[in-house]
């Protein structure tokens, strides 16, 4: 039995390591055990906070713990030996907890994040989006800054060579700073947001919003390419967003015989009646239906009114609707719409038509 005290004596630090990683293993699985149930109970609940909190930090804690574990085991290590490499226990595991805390809590914005726009259909995409970006550019910064006061760097020093380096890189990276101030701007004037259409008349711009980053939006043209936009386009250019009118406009002018000059006005007061009459003609907006030129070929009215609905596939079928009922109109005066014609006179007693031979 002496020899077997003698060997529990001198091995007795590596029962010590065996005992805290047995023990991290321990409570890591029950953690996880715990923290999956309350995460299944908390998604059947409303709130956006819970189930946000308990799936954020499954992951942190699970390494949070084994950094901790690791760290005690490597001092219990070191004190048997007393290798000089186990001196940076202590800073790598204060790294590592900032480490954890700060990976967190970006979890747990992009969770919030994602369940808001998700739960609720009041939150503006872009707004929400901004937001996020915000919180976790500030958690970055500051974990960074905390990480360097830990590891023993005058954080007043480093933000005097911030502010000088940051002049030089100014000049140095004057678009991606204009991008960034660009894409500021959308966040805050909110042109435009993630699924509306827009469209510059300065550029070949148009398409559907899909991403507003920090550098660049991207948005799908119409034929499906992905159109990558730098931000500090947007200070310079007119951009106009359809997705935000409030009515379609029905502009146009239809030309019927001379013939039937007669019939002109009781042609516009019937489909003046009719657009008036009509469940997706807004008769709150300006509605016009008048008699405008003698054309070379025809006499022409024009129709000028706006629809209820901004939506472009329904706006197609309703000015297809109206234009029919405007030709039926014209039919039931006997009316035609007029095409272009050329008429030609003859003389009486004249035998024919002399071309002259131009090609000389």
């Amino acid at each position: 039995m002496d020899w077997l005290k003698e060997i529990t004596d001198e091995n007795l630090w590596v029962v010590q390591v065996f005992v805290v990683v047995f023990l991290a293993l321990l409570i890591n699985l029950i953690q996880k055990r715990v923290l999956n149930r309350l995460h299944k109970t908390f998604l059947r609940t409303e709130r956006v906070w819970d189930d946000a909190l308990i799936d954020a930090v499954r992951r942190p804690l699970s390494a949070l713990i084994w950094i901790i574990g690791i760290a005690f085991a490597a001092e219990i290590v070191q004190q048997k030996t007393q290798a000089v490499i186990f001196v940076a226990i202590d800073p790598l595991r204060d790294v590592g907890v900032i480490t954890c805390f700060t990976w967190f809590l970006l979890r747990l914005t992009h969770t919030v994040e994602s369940n808001v726009l998700q739960r609720h259909a009041g939150p503006d995409r872009t707004t929400v989006d901004a937001i996020a970006k915000l919180v976790r550019l500030s958690f970055v910064i500051t974990a960074i800054l905390v990480t360097l006061q830990t590891l023993g760097f005058s954080i007043s020093g480093v933000l005097a060579f911030g502010g000088i380096g940051g002049i030089a890189i100014g000049f140095a990276a004057r678009d991606l700073l204009a991008n960034f101030f660009g894409g500021l701007m959308i966040y805050l004037d909110r042109p435009f947001a993630v699924g509306d259409w827009v469209r510059s008349p300065d550029r070949e711009i148009e398409g559907t919003v899909e991403r507003i980053g920090w550098r660049l939006t991207v948005i799908r043209t119409f034929d499906k390419r992905p159109l990558y936009v730098p931000n500090s386009i947007f200070a310079s250019v007119a951009v106009e967003n359809p997705s935000r009118m409030s009515n379609r406009r029905i502009y146009e002018t239809i030309g019927i015989r001379y013939d039937d000059i007669d019939k002109m006005d009781a042609i516009v007061h019937d489909v003046k009646q009719m657009l008036i009459e009509h469940p997706e003609i807004d008769n709150t907006q300006t509605l016009i239906v008048n008699f405008d030129t003698f054309a070379p070929s025809s006499l022409d009215f024009f129709v000028y009114t706006f629809t209820k609905n901004t939506e472009w596939v329904a706006f197609h079928e309703i000015k297809h609707d109206v234009l029919l009922k405007i030709s039926n109109i014209i039919a039931s005066h006997d009316a035609e719409i007029a095409f272009p014609t050329s008429t030609v006179q003859l003389k009486s007693g004249s035998e024919g038509i002399v071309i002259p031979d131009v090609s000389a």
